[in-house]
């Protein structure tokens, strides 16, 4: 792509890419110990930008008991609600003024559209923060009316407090790091915790600045850190660690389970929100001018690195083949380039190791006698680049329909009954997210009770709202992000009863 065509990089983001980025514990940027450095790549070029610390078991340790400390010694916890409603309202005030220097780390880190990095990553982030902020003045408990027998004549009052769970540990994924570092760390510090945040190795350059910008806007030291390293020895190090008290994940199922097995070995709590592959259902009487674009915003938003995108399309035999050949003209159309160029619709995939594990699915595929259609043309270089692509002549026999891909991949299949395309969405071991496309009320009604899935769609496809609860069924994960639920689960629940005359 010529170089005039994309957005120029601001001075604040030039200085921060040129720092050398140690690890955040206590309120302050710190030099690793270890010595031992991971490089950071732009996916438009395949160059590296930078480098972070890899966190050792030590520096892991030290990170968690600044945050213990912080917890235990109140500074946080015990603030009224109001204050720290009213710093987490600064942090959205902060985090608007840096939006732009935001928006373009994102991009340049992850490779998304500066579009999706503005209005998603940034913009929506504001705005779940703002929301979230408002829940620390709104946890409270329950009274009850007991009947405990004993002795003859007492009386009793009872009531429920809930209170700070604690250290949280939080692990944050590749495709959206600042917006789902912020889904962990802001409904933790409503509720009154603290937080050890690990973002992924590939991506942690805005989680980073959030820490930063997170103490300028008043967060007491040592309330959030962020740890830097890989999965195997910082991350294990983390989720293993005995003053962890609860551990948010969101991630793939395999790492998931990992997780979750070492929070009951230490009886930790946690929410895990794990992968998908999630059905779009096209009825016969859907609105055809709007499917379409569902199906492109569905699916292929974030070059479909979503949890949540739609990657099985279902269509009622009557308006398969025009679909399809729609969804085929729609990907030969697109203008693929880096996420700077604010012309190109589709940008690179995050990584070399994930551009090779989505060709190695589509290789699979056609080995299998899937028909596969590439729509615009890699532009050459060296940059991470998966063509959008779209897959026919498949069926639930083929191994790339019960596969997470994880890209810009969608599978277009026909169908003849509501039963039958029920039984096709529902047979998947993961359940995350679906959608159904029709205008009849009644189809709707009936349909949206029988689809396993955590969150259901009608005529859309993968928005999002901070009050609207997310997460999964079955192996899609354990738990709910956004909501008073969010907020909850960063609280454990103690029952109080008042013997009195």
């Amino acid at each position: 792509m010529p170089a005039q065509s994309q957005i120029a990089v601001l001075e604040s983001v030039q200085a921060f890419l040129q720092r050398q980025h140690g690890l955040y514990i206590d309120g302050k940027q710190q030099e690793s110990r270890s010595g031992q450095r991971l490089p950071v790549c732009n996916p438009a070029t395949g160059q590296v930008i930078g480098s972070i610390a890899q966190a050792d078991s030590d520096e892991v340790d030290t990170a968690v008991r600044s945050a213990h400390h912080a917890f235990t010694s109140g500074i946080w916890s015990a603030l009224r609600p109001a204050d720290r409603e009213r710093i987490l309202l600064k942090v959205a005030d902060v985090l608007e003024a840096h939006s732009e220097e935001l928006a373009q780390l994102e991009t340049l880190n992850q490779g998304k559209s500066i579009h999706i990095a503005r209005a998603i990553e940034v913009g929506a982030t504001i705005e779940f923060v703002r929301y979230m902020a408002g829940w620390a003045t709104k946890i409270g408990g329950e009274t009850m009316d007991v009947s405990i027998p004993v002795p003859q004549g007492a009386r009793y009052t009872a009531y429920t407090r809930r209170e700070p769970i604690g250290v949280v540990g939080a692990i944050v994924p590749w495709n959206f790091p600042l917006m789902i570092a912020t889904w962990k760390i802001i409904p933790a510090l409503a509720a009154g915790c603290t937080v050890v945040l690990k973002p992924s190795e590939e991506t942690p350059l805005t989680a980073l600045r959030l820490a930063e910008l997170l103490t300028e806007a008043g967060v007491p030291d040592g309330v959030v850190n962020v740890i830097t390293g890989d999965g195997k020895t910082t991350g294990e190090a983390l989720i293993t660690h005995p003053l962890i008290s609860k551990l948010t994940f969101t991630g793939s199922t395999a790492v998931g389970k990992r997780i979750g097995h070492a929070a009951v070995d230490q009886m930790a709590r946690f929410t895990l929100e794990l992968g998908g592959k999630n059905p779009l259902i096209i009825m016969d009487d859907a609105d055809i001018a709007q499917v379409v674009p569902g199906i492109m915003m569905g699916g292929l938003l974030n070059q479909g690195q979503v949890c949540a995108a739609a990657s099985r399309i279902y269509v009622q035999r009557s308006h398969y083949e025009g679909v399809m050949n729609a969804l085929i003209d729609a990907v030969n159309g697109m203008s693929i380039g880096p996420g700077m160029d604010p012309d190109a619709q589709i940008n690179p995939v995050v990584s070399r190791r994930h551009q090779q594990s989505i060709y190695r699915f589509l290789e699979q595929a056609k080995a299998e006698g899937v028909q596969v259609h590439q729509g615009c043309k890699v532009p050459e270089g060296d940059g991470f680049y998966v063509e959008p692509t779209i897959l026919s002549a498949v069926d639930h026999s083929h191994s790339i329909i019960h596969s997470e891909v994880f890209g810009p991949v969608l599978a277009v299949m026909p169908f003849d009954t509501e039963d039958e395309v029920l039984a096709l969405a529902n047979d998947s071991h993961y359940g995350l997210a679906a959608s159904l496309w029709t205008t009849n009320l009644n189809t709707a009604m009936r349909m949206v009770p029988k689809i396993k899935s955590g969150t259901v769609w009608v005529n859309t496809h993968v928005p999002l709202d901070p009050a609207m609860p997310f997460g999964g069924h079955k192996q899609s994960g354990m738990g709910r992000e956004f909501g008073k639920g969010a907020v909850e689960s960063f609280t454990e629940i103690k029952s109080v009863c008042i013997a009195h005359d």
